[in-house]
């Protein structure tokens, strides 16, 4: 049986700005990282982040995304589509799901995510979300 990615393992950073409530940073350094946090089923694209701080259902939030090696951040906003709270069946990671915005710097994220992640997105290895 293959083992649920976890944000520690996949080495994912994450900081919530405190002074704009919000505004997320995700930092995914590996490829098993970022597609275990990307959303490809959502239309639009769409990327888990792990947070233990409550979010509701059609929240609106900017992130800020660095991929890999990439000296470039990723801005983009979105809304919260997906809630995994804490102590959910299968020790699933606690986090947001969050759906990028219908404009180009959705769609930027999205094929910047997809350029990266290439022939990994036909796998079947479990993610964050499914």
């Amino acid at each position: 049986m293959a083992e649920k990615p976890t944000a520690a393992a996949a080495n994912v950073a994450l900081a919530a700005s405190m002074a704009r409530p919000g505004v997320l940073s995700l930092n995914i350094r590996e490829k098993a990282a970022l597609y275990a946090a990307y959303m490809p089923f959502l239309k639009g694209g769409g990327i888990f982040i792990p947070t233990s701080r409550t979010y509701t259902l059609g929240e609106e939030v900017f992130m800020l995304l660095s991929l890999m090696d990439d000296p470039n951040r990723i801005a983009v906003q979105g809304k919260v589509v997906w809630v995994t709270p804490e102590g959910v069946q299968g020790n699933r990671t606690q986090g947001i799901g969050v759906q990028f915005t219908q404009d180009e710097t959705g769609a930027a994220a999205r094929a910047t995510i997809e350029k990266v992640l290439g022939e990994t997105l036909a796998s079947s290895r479990p993610t964050h979300t499914m």
